[in-house]
């Protein structure tokens, strides 16, 4: 929300605030320092002692956030942390053999909490050297429970020389030899497409689309593992055992919606925008208050409780109806469909007194995606050159269409020879003249919103 918001009122507060939060936490021993991604919460206020635990969805959310930092700043660091992230979402044992994410990583190993991760100084020095040692901040009586987690006492100092990458790659070399923690291997629905929708546009943002095709797997794999004969999606699967049973919610549903619809901004496959739409019918048909406004947690075709409950509050993953309203109202300017956007903006009026009250804490981003001018891109070709200056900037108003046209307003006369090769920047689907060369989309994008902020 800090990065919508300074991108909206230019206020240098905003940005400062969030990079020093995104620069402490990459900083402290929340932060793997050797393989990358980052522990469930810290224990105290400086980022230094985490749970160990390891969660698919911060990790995918953290993505997300680190690569809108890299897209405002062009801060080294920020690229650095999203590349290290996806490392470790991209590895065993987290990515699973079958091509989707595991849930979580435990914190113990042979019954001790952080084990895996924590080092005395001699075996550092041992392993690593002198330098490797101060340079993580250990000390000889270490910085919890008598041994040391690794973190950079220098406050977003991360770009590690030469010596002290060796250093990084011996001792991550000898902690893959220790027993590693426990592995909760089912294959969560909801935090999959967290992960896809995060490999999307992170791949494309940092020109890596070998994240977009592992992006693209996932989402066919759960394409075929996580729905029923009748197409009603389901909430987990475990490849070792037997095959998924309980109906996934509108939690599930909402991130579906908003992963097939960033990798159609990916690939320009219109596949995912046919995928996007299935879903986001279902996703009203099954879930939507047609009363009160806004999604119920469970299906109209669950289990009939004494009360619906609707999941409202963001709190360490946004609510499902905070999803929704954005997924919605992006799919919605991508297809010119009324609807989406007529629900995500009624799911919006039905959180209002709430969000009104703390509006950080209930759909602040959709609310504000909903209010701002909002920009369209087709680029009738399907040359990733031309649409890279999209992919590469921080635009939160904006959708992308390009590759292969679909039904919606936003490609009627631009599917024919004629308009081949042609980049239309478009508000309210009114177009600028079109153009048919990346240096020309980065002038109608128009220049990033400079930043006072120095990002280092």
């Amino acid at each position: 929300m800090l990065a919508q918001y300074w991108w909206r009122a230019g206020e240098p507060i905003a940005l400062s605030t969030l990079c020093r939060a995104l620069d402490g936490m990459s900083s402290g021993g929340i932060y793997d320092h050797l393989g990358g991604g980052f522990a469930r919460y810290s224990t105290d206020r400086y980022w230094l002692a985490p749970h160990f635990e390891k969660m698919l969805y911060d990790n995918a959310l953290l993505v997300r956030t680190y690569v809108r930092a890299w897209q405002l700043t062009a801060a080294p660091r920020y690229r650095q942390v999203v590349e290290e992230t996806v490392g470790y979402l991209l590895s065993p044992p987290l990515r699973l053999p079958a091509g989707a994410w595991a849930a979580a990583e435990d914190a113990d190993s042979e019954g001790e909490e952080g084990r895996f991760y924590v080092w005395s100084r001699r075996e550092i020095e041992d392993v690593g050297g002198r330098a490797a040692a101060d340079w993580y901040g250990a000390t000889a009586d270490g910085n919890w429970e008598g041994k040391n987690i690794l973190w950079r006492p220098q406050l977003g100092d991360l770009r590690r020389p030469a010596e002290i990458e060796d250093a990084r790659a011996r001792l991550l070399d000898r902690r893959a030899s220790r027993p590693r923690p426990g592995l909760d291997g089912k294959v969560l629905t909801e935090w999959n497409a967290m992960a896809i929708s995060a490999l999307a546009y992170a791949g494309r943002a940092l020109d890596r689309p070998s994240w977009v095709e592992a992006a693209a797997g996932t989402a066919d794999l759960l394409l075929r593992q996580l729905r029923d004969q009748e197409g009603r999606w389901l909430r987990s699967w475990h490849p070792a055992m037997a095959g998924p049973r309980h109906l996934a919610g509108a939690a599930d549903y909402a991130w579906l919606v908003e992963a097939f619809t960033r990798l159609s901004e990916a690939t320009g496959e219109a596949r995912w925008i046919s995928e996007a739409i299935t879903t986001a019918d279902a996703l009203i048909d099954l879930f939507w208050d047609h009363q009160g406004g806004g999604f119920f947690t469970t299906g109209n075709d669950a289990e009939q409780l004494i009360a619906r409950m609707k999941d409202i509050h963001d709190g360490a993953v946004p609510s499902a109806n905070a999803v929704a309203a954005l997924a919605l109202a992006r799919l919605g300017e991508l297809t010119g469909t009324p609807l989406y956007e007529e629900v995500a903006g009624q799911t919006v009026l039905a959180l209002g007194p709430a969000l009104a009250a703390s509006p950080g804490a209930f759909a602040a981003v959709a609310a504000d995606y909903l209010e701002g001018t909002r920009r369209q891109v087709v680029v009738a070709s399907a040359d990733p050159h031309l649409v890279r200056p999209v992919w590469s900037r921080y635009l939160p108003g904006t959708v992308l269409a390009w590759g292969e046209p679909y039904a919606s307003p936003l490609w009627q006369g631009r599917d024919d020879a004629g308009a081949a090769g042609f980049v239309f920047v478009c508000e309210g689907y009114t177009c600028r003249l079109p153009v048919r060369d990346a240096s020309q989309v980065e002038a109608l994008l128009g220049p990033p919103r400079p930043s006072t902020y120095r990002a280092g």
